[in-house]
């Protein structure tokens, strides 16, 4: 193994490094990105019930916000329930995109790695082949067998390049599916409490409306 990253030239440095990172960043979001840690089973019913309810203690709510992602969005309309619908909605999804972009975190760049290792592997092979086809000009043709060793030689750099670009992109691709997955489970959680928000303020309007 040793051999053929030597052989691979000086560019199977940076394709190293480049698996190195997206190994780190898929451990990193798979650990991230459980279910479990973005939406926590039963959160969105208990903050319904929250919402139902005639009092909302605020320290239940700053808990809420750094329980999970979802939390922090269901947190973020439970802040303005006291508003009109459609001031809710609003504070829901400037906070939504804030929470969107945390679970997209270190997603671009796993997106550029897949971009740059095969470019990266494409450069090693091309100076492998510059440097022996000037060898040839110096040398001659020679052995064959030594040709074609040398050609072998200078592919490495483009087949370490796929073999970490391929995994990259594949898992690029499964964390955008993922997060494209959570937003609409999150989005359908905030309406469920935006209509538990609006039931709770018609309830509490029809029994002020007698006393008035």
């Amino acid at each position: 193994m040793l051999e053929l990253v030597i052989a691979g030239g000086w560019v199977m440095v940076p394709i190293l490094l480049l698996a190195v990172a997206a190994l780190g960043i898929c451990l990193e979001r798979l650990w991230t990105l459980r279910r479990s840690e973005v939406l926590p089973a039963g959160l969105g019913e208990e903050v319904r019930q929250w919402a139902r309810g005639r009092q909302l203690d605020p320290r239940h709510v700053e808990v809420l916000r750094a329980n999970s992602p979802l939390g922090s969005l269901l947190a973020a309309a439970l802040d303005v329930r006291h508003r009109g619908r459609e001031q809710v909605k609003e504070r829901v999804e400037d906070i939504g995109r804030h929470v969107v972009h945390g679970l997209e975190r270190l997603l671009p760049t796993l997106g550029t790695i897949a971009a740059v290792a095969p470019l990266l592997g494409l450069l090693g092979t091309v100076i492998g082949m510059i440097e022996m086809f000037f060898g040839i000009l110096e040398a001659g043709v020679g052995d064959a067998n030594r040709l074609a060793g040398g050609i072998g030689q200078a592919l490495i750099s483009t087949a370490a390049g796929l073999l970490v670009a391929i995994p990259a992109l594949v898992m690029h691709r499964y964390f955008r599916a993922r997060v494209a997955q959570y937003v609409v489970d999150m989005e359908r959680e905030a309406i469920a409490l935006v209509d538990a928000i609006d039931e709770q303020a018609s309830s509490a309007r029809k029994t002020k409306g007698p006393a008035a």
